[in-house]
């Protein structure tokens, strides 16, 4: 399988998730694009937290300096994003793809985190509680069911909220592979934990 992640918004766990999902599967890991905090990087926090010996993890495509939107660290680093560029690593293993940000957060004048889907991409959508994230998250995936993609689960991050997860499960039909509590620290173990309970939801996506 390769596995899309993408968010609601920016900051509601997509980089947790992606450990998670690649303990889960001992699957290889990519990051398209990672814009700043390149010496700690999405990659770096993913691979200190996988315990298994299996996973590959594969460079960015696009390595900007800049904490900022891709189009804008782009800018700044003198380079235009361009999607030819962007190739899915090759690999017999399951592949963990971590997007940025939204999925409409811009990559350059014309193209979008949603642009890198590719049509054999399952797609899972982490969706944190806040006010409004209802709204975000059933326009999040009505974006990428309009695109001709299917959503093949949602992950919810943070405490519970039962009002809010069963009516955005009602409204999209999409199943649920699990939810990742607001935990005190997230380390090897606790990753580890997380795993076991998701893994076979996810061998069934």
């Amino acid at each position: 399988m390769k596995i899309f992640i993408t968010g609601i918004s920016t900051d509601v766990g997509k980089t947790v998730t992606s450990t998670i999902v690649v303990e889960a599967l001992e699957a290889d890991y990519w990051k398209p694009i990672q814009a700043g905090d390149l010496d700690n990087s999405d990659s770096h926090k993913v691979k200190a937290q996988v315990s298994n010996s299996k996973s590959q993890f594969f460079p960015n495509s696009y390595a900007l300096n800049t904490p900022a939107s891709p189009h804008l660290a782009a800018e700044i680093d003198g380079v235009t994003i361009d999607l030819k560029q962007i190739l899915t690593p090759e690999t017999d293993n399951h592949l963990v793809i971590e997007g940025a940000g939204g999925i409409f957060v811009p990559l350059n004048e014309k193209d979008t985190i949603i642009d890198l889907i590719q049509s054999d991409y399952k797609v899972i959508v982490v969706s944190r509680h806040y006010l409004g994230s209802i709204n975000h998250t059933l326009l999040t995936i009505e974006a990428i069911q309009n695109r001709g993609f299917e959503v093949a689960g949602i992950i919810f991050s943070g405490s519970e909220n039962k009002s809010t997860e069963s009516l955005i499960l009602n409204k999209t039909g999409i199943k649920c592979i699990g939810r990742i509590d607001e935990e005190p620290y997230f380390d090897k173990n606790v990753i580890r934990e997380y795993a076991d309970l998701f893994r076979e939801n996810l061998l069934n996506l």
